[in-house]
């Protein structure tokens, strides 16, 4: 399945701007990150492309029904496992186990929680954004309460990152992607 193919199977379950916004943040921060770690681009963008492609219609099957719809596809298993362990702990067993799918695992909310930091700065984009912006946000357990701080701190760890090498990278990661999603959309 290339790129292409993957986002026509997104936009087939997904209706919504908004999951489809961010699904396709969470696929070129992913891209960012893989040509930073000189891996495959397209696969890791596509596991970020599809990581919540059963989210809209199934959300209490959420990283279960992914499993079946990803094999009616007949995708590779190693995108079936990276798309399911994004979920480890909160509705799914799988683990993440390599670092493509800990990325995606301490970055898929993560996302989330910058976006919504965007919206309230002037500029409403991640490109002016500072890590200590983001902490000030990241400590406000009222703002954008529905990002789990407890699935970002996780996620640092399982990386072996500190919160604020996670904000940083993930920040300069948004700024890639920024413009794309606009595009995109």
């Amino acid at each position: 399945m290339n790129w292409n193919e993957a986002y026509d199977l997104l936009k087939k379950y997904n209706k919504e701007p908004f999951h489809i916004e961010h699904a396709l943040t969470v696929s070129y921060v992913m891209e960012y990150f893989a040509k930073k770690y000189n891996e495959d681009e397209e696969f890791w963008s596509i596991a970020g492309l599809l990581h919540d492609i059963d989210y809209e219609m199934w959300p209490q099957d959420h990283c279960k029904k992914c499993i079946e719809l990803l094999n009616e596809e007949n995708v590779d298993d190693n995108l079936v496992h990276a798309v399911c362990s994004h979920g480890y702990g909160l509705c799914s067993d799988v683990e993440p186990t390599n670092e493509m799918e800990k990325i995606l695992f301490a970055t898929d909310e993560l996302t989330g929680l910058i976006w919504a930091a965007a919206k309230m700065r002037p500029s409403h984009s991640t490109k002016d954004m500072e890590v200590s912006s983001l902490n000030k946000k990241f400590k406000d357990k009222k703002f954008a309460a529905g990002c789990s701080r407890d699935v970002i701190k996780a996620g640092a760890e399982r990386l072996n990152w500190d919160l604020d090498r996670l904000f940083d990278e993930t920040i300069q990661a948004m700024r890639y992607a920024e413009d794309k999603v606009k595009e995109k959309m």
